[in-house]
């Protein structure tokens, strides 16, 4: 007999989301590893370059923005246990939170970005900057695809059309989400932090 107590419609053993989005996620984090190993390497090769390159990265701000797509991901991960508890109007407010931090996250990457490009930082500068436009660039337009996504869940939960059994759409979203929260706290250290 097990004592543990279950939310209703979720089921021991179940994948959460689609598998059509486990293979879609699997496939973009492969490219960000490839992108992640040619970053790691091209440090190992060209160690002092690096350390230059990321002295002109403001790791507060990196801290920052990883603070608030973490947050992001929190919020979204509870408005999915409403949705599994058959309460998608709650899951609304809570999306709507996990937006506003991943607001956050848009606004600090676009300020970093322009101080960057004012400084004469762009992607020609070296091989460092080269990789960081790269790889930040391409996590940011993830980012702005999760804030759709996150979007068009809310809508739907709105329209309560999510719940305990008909669930898996909204869990695949989420699931995107905390995909671009895994590869950001892979990227922040890398990119801002170890030399």
């Amino acid at each position: 007999m097990s004592t543990s107590v279950e939310p209703a419609g979720v089921v021991r053993g179940h994948l959460p989301g689609d598998l059509a989005m486990w293979f879609f996620i699997l496939a973009e984090l492969s490219v960000f590893a490839i992108l992640i190993l040619a970053f790691a390497v091209t440090q190992a090769i060209k160690p002092q370059m690096f350390i230059e390159g990321r002295s002109l990265l403001n790791t507060s701000t990196g801290l920052a923005m990883t603070l608030s797509l973490l947050t992001a991901g929190f919020f979204a991960a509870l408005a999915q246990e409403q949705v599994r508890r058959s309460r998608p109007r709650h899951g609304v407010i809570l999306v709507m939170v996990a937006l506003t931090a991943a607001s956050v996250y848009v606004a600090l990457k676009v300020m970093e970005y322009r101080h960057l490009l004012a400084s004469g930082l762009g992607m020609e500068r070296d091989t460092f900057f080269t990789l960081y436009w790269i790889l930040t660039g391409f996590h940011f337009l993830h980012v702005l695809l999760g804030m759709v996504i996150l979007g068009w869940l809310a809508a739907r939960c709105f329209r309560s059309l999510y719940n305990a059994d008909q669930r898996s759409g909204f869990e695949s979203g989420v699931l995107y989400w905390h995909m671009v929260d895994l590869i950001w706290v892979v990227l922040f250290p890398l990119v801002y932090v170890l030399d």
